[in-house]
């Protein structure tokens, strides 16, 4: 009951925005008005008749493109957490930065493959997520090599802790191989730390985000492990990237870095109810609409949603800013089939219960 007290009197209010927030997202109804628009005007004028109001106006001289969509839905987001975060005391200051470092992450990610297809720097940061933008990342121009990458703009960012100097040292061919290695890398680091974080917390907390990190570890386990069949990595460097933080345990993760084909990790997977059920039917999809990454998505919105279940604990911030992410991508797929006039395929966004 202290706790509880404790709890409404440090964080009430927040949490309480963060309900209405949510509360505020795109329903059934918005997102059938959205199918309906012919074009991206009316996509704009029907955002704008929601709780995201008139987020385009800055945008106006430019004319109505997708572009200009996503840039406003994401600017939208920033200003949402930018409050919670504004208002926020210790710890969860510092749980709200950590929902920030997948965007940092990514950012980072944009920029390395970009510039290795030789893009313009400057269109690459305009294309970077709001939310994980930092002053070094400019500075990425004029890396070479992965010690370079950490020296010059990772070492002064929160992200730097997630990729040290001796793991740069042992993938000195990172930069020249496959930036999503390097993303890959990172993002193990990040779960393993975030879910020591929460666990320190203790409480409701602790065991509402182990479950949904749990999920999104053993999500990024099989996902990769799916994808590295066409490659030609070894075991060990499949291990490096599969996150320890998951339900599955090791000798499982062993065996889907070591598994020659999907079926082997089918196999696997059947171990544990929910990962198994993510590869039925999955070869009938030859479309390749509905992939095994949005059958993730689609369980990843479930648990988001039954987090709101409880009071009193962080994970209702952590899933706010995930299922926005996830509102966020279903507009602009929306908005991508209207432009591209692809109204057969329209309708194949994740939907959030």
């Amino acid at each position: 009951q202290a706790t509880m007290l404790k709890f409404n009197t440090e964080w009430g209010f927040l949490e309480a925005m963060t309900r209405g927030f949510k509360n505020g997202m795109l329903k059934h109804s918005d997102y059938l008005n959205l199918q309906q628009c012919e074009s991206l005007e009316d996509v704009m004028i029907s955002i704008q008749g929601t709780d995201y109001g008139n987020i385009f106006v800055a945008t106006e001289e430019e004319g109505p493109s997708v572009d200009v969509i996503e840039l406003g839905l994401r600017e939208r987001l920033q200003h949402q957490y930018n409050y919670i975060r504004g208002h926020a005391t210790e710890p969860l200051s510092s749980f709200l930065e950590y929902i920030r470092y997948p965007y940092m992450i990514d950012n980072v990610a944009l920029l390395l493959a970009g510039l290795q297809n030789r893009r313009p720097l400057k269109r690459l940061l305009r294309m970077c997520h709001p939310l994980g933008v930092f002053d070094q990342l400019a500075a990425i121009e004029v890396v070479t090599n992965p010690t370079e990458l950490f020296n010059y703009v990772l070492i002064d960012t929160p992200i730097a802790r997630f990729l040290k100097p001796e793991v740069l040292v042992n993938n000195n061919n990172l930069l020249s191989n496959d930036v999503e290695v390097i993303r890959a890398i990172l993002y193990r680091c990040y779960l393993e730390d975030f879910y020591a974080y929460c666990q320190s917390l203790g409480g409701i907390t602790a065991s509402v985000m182990a479950e949904l990190l749990a999920f999104e570890a053993d999500r990024r386990s099989i996902t990769i492990a799916v994808n590295a069949l066409q490659s030609d990595m070894r075991p060990d460097e499949r291990m490096q990237m599969f996150p320890m933080c998951g339900n599955m345990p090791r000798v499982a993760l062993h065996g889907m870095a070591t598994a020659p084909d999907t079926e082997r990790i089918r196999e696997i997977c059947n171990m544990f109810e929910v990962y198994g059920k993510m590869f039925d039917n999955l070869e009938r999809d030859v479309d390749g609409i509905i992939t095994l990454d949005d059958r993730f998505l689609m369980v990843e919105a479930r648990k988001n949603v039954q987090s709101y279940l409880q009071q009193f604990h962080f994970g209702v911030f952590y899933s706010f800013i995930r299922l926005k992410q996830q509102e966020c991508r279903n507009i602009v797929w929306i908005s991508e089939c209207i432009s591209q006039r692809q109204m057969e395929k329209v309708n194949a966004f994740i939907p959030i219960p």
